[in-house]
């Protein structure tokens, strides 16, 4: 079994990977090594890991994990991926976006996909049916533009997603609850509109904690998981072990 860490600007998830599929997930905003050395302890059978951060080095935790772990990579920007990168700058690239890519291209061979990862920021990206990372767009996320909003104005609340329809809010909150949801449905289907019109068969993926939440919202079929760089980390842990 494999273990893909993904450390974000406030989470860290964490994948158990047995045979291709993520057979559990977890999510914490504490990592450290007493976390995983519990973790192992309880799973036996990892062996392997590989991790990504958008956070500085955890020097302690890394060398950890290549003490306990059979294998272990750090995937950043240098690492070999299975998917061609036609990002300009690679160096600027996040690493998690193209683990995502990565995982997107492992789920949809073959296949037109934009990836649109509700997060902090939400990105839109685009692998193409050859393999190719095209690049994308990144934008304020949910969160990001309700503290937005509350911050740079004087009187309007600290709101929050509610799972409720508002299409004309007619109050205040409901005002910058329905500005920033449909604000965000708007943008996406805007994306999906345009790109269904350059490819055929497109596949949509979403993935991130607001994605289920967008999801119900968007009217396309789409593919919704919280785990798409996870499959992404262990498509390029195993492409790295040849």
């Amino acid at each position: 079994m494999n273990l893909a860490i993904d450390i974000g600007n406030t989470l860290a998830k964490l994948a158990i990977i047995d045979g291709g599929q993520v057979v559990d997930f977890l999510k914490t905003e504490q990592i450290d090594t007493a976390y995983i050395e519990k973790l192992l302890k309880a799973n036996p059978g990892i062996d392997a890991a590989v991790i990504v951060s958008s956070r500085d080095t955890d020097e302690e935790l890394e060398r950890f994990l290549e003490q306990r772990m059979k294998r272990f990579l750090r995937f950043d920007q240098n690492v070999p991926v299975p998917i061609v990168n036609r990002y300009a700058t690679p160096g600027t690239l996040g690493a998690d976006r193209l683990a995502a890519a990565v995982g997107a291209n492992t789920i949809y061979p073959n296949s037109d996909i934009l990836i649109v990862d509700f997060g902090t920021a939400i990105t839109f990206d685009f692998v193409s049916a050859e393999g190719e990372f095209l690049g994308g767009n990144i934008s304020p996320g949910a969160a990001t533009r309700f503290r937005a909003l509350h911050h740079f104005t004087r009187k309007l609340p600290l709101c929050e997603l509610i799972d409720r329809e508002v299409f004309m809010g007619r109050d205040t909150v409901s005002a910058i609850e329905g500005g920033v949801v449909n604000g965000i449905v708007y943008e996406v289907e805007g994306y999906i509109r345009d790109l269904e019109r350059k490819y055929d068969g497109l596949r949509i993926i979403f993935t991130g904690g607001d994605s289920n939440f967008f999801a119900k919202r968007v009217k396309k079929p789409i593919f919704a998981t919280y785990d798409l760089v996870a499959y992404g980390l262990n498509r390029i842990l195993e492409y790295n072990a040849k």
